[in-house]
């Protein structure tokens, strides 16, 4: 049986492969083995070229930010978000202001309604050490819409 088939492939110049070595009998298949590797690189080719990388960009602010500064960073995140990178905020404390975290937090909560329409957090806002913290993720409407 194998070497009718090994004869098979021979005479149609093509390569014998075997499919399933566990079964019984084991499951073979006569093709053109260095055109079938081709094939499969070139979709996994354009598979890559699909895909999209979505980076993660941070901006910091300080609990004491003046107003003027804090614009300019909701535009920095709403620039990020038009992009379709993620964008996390971090709310840095030092020394005594993490004391008074509720200064921090009503700014954290802010850029929450600030960036709405841009992006939606996923996750409530979460402190970490000195540092407070939320992540946005683009609009899945919006991305829809620019493609």
């Amino acid at each position: 049986m194998i070497k009718r088939a090994i004869e098979l492939a021979k005479e149609h110049e093509l390569d014998l492969v075997e499919i399933s070595p566990t079964a019984k009998p084991p499951v073979c298949r006569i093709m053109d083995f260095s055109k079938y590797k081709y094939d499969q690189e070139k979709k996994e080719r354009k598979m890559r070229r699909n895909q999209k990388v979505v980076h993660l960009k941070q901006i910091r602010m300080k609990p004491h930010i003046d107003e003027n500064d804090y614009q300019i960073k909701i535009k920095q995140a709403i620039g990020f978000l038009n992009k379709k990178d993620k964008v996390k905020i971090n709310m840095f404390y030092r020394g005594r202001e993490l004391m008074y975290r509720d200064i921090g937090q009503k700014i954290v909560e802010r850029s929450i309604v600030d960036l709405k329409e841009y992006g939606q957090p996923e996750s409530s806002p979460f402190l970490e050490g000195r540092v407070m913290s939320v992540v946005f993720a683009p609009q899945a409407e919006k991305a829809a819409k620019s493609s």
